[in-house]
């Protein structure tokens, strides 16, 4: 991944306001993406979302998406291939968020082993996603990548 890319992308968010960066993971396998499903009791309680989380303070997206998409699912990312946009939303805390999305690649597949969410699919881009209409654009630009 292009240091300058992120770096930039880092900047252009404290530009904007944003108080709280995020990572999101388009993780692929035959076909299939990988969604995970948020506990009901939580923030945005039983959606489907890519892999994704906080970046700490100090770290970089790239490092953070590494290491969210290790600690939600147990798959470790190889290569970060592609930047696919960002959308912005408040966070459950009521901070200005900016989740930043990535295509990256695995170096398994299976198995998935969830820390924070309810349950996994692998849903093929052809079919009707169960996600927001943010994750929904992220995955159409991934189509197009």
């Amino acid at each position: 991944m292009d240091p300058a890319l992120i770096e930039q992308l880092t900047i252009d968010a404290a530009s904007d306001g944003v108080q709280q960066l995020v990572v999101g993971g388009v993780v692929q396998h035959a076909g299939r993406v990988l969604l995970l499903q948020r506990p009901e009791d939580d923030f945005m309680g039983g959606i489907w979302e890519l892999p994704s989380g906080k970046v700490e303070s100090g770290e970089s997206l790239d490092h953070a998406l590494i290491r969210e998409v290790k600690e939600e699912t147990g798959l470790g990312v190889t290569a970060i291939r592609s930047y696919l946009g960002s959308f912005d939303y408040e966070s459950g805390s009521g901070k200005k968020a900016r989740q930043f999305n990535f295509a990256v690649d695995v170096s398994d597949t299976e198995p998935v082993l969830l820390q924070e969410h309810d349950a996994y699919t692998w849903t093929a881009l052809t079919e009707e996603l169960p996600v927001t209409e943010a994750v929904r654009r992220v995955l159409a630009e991934y189509r197009r990548t």
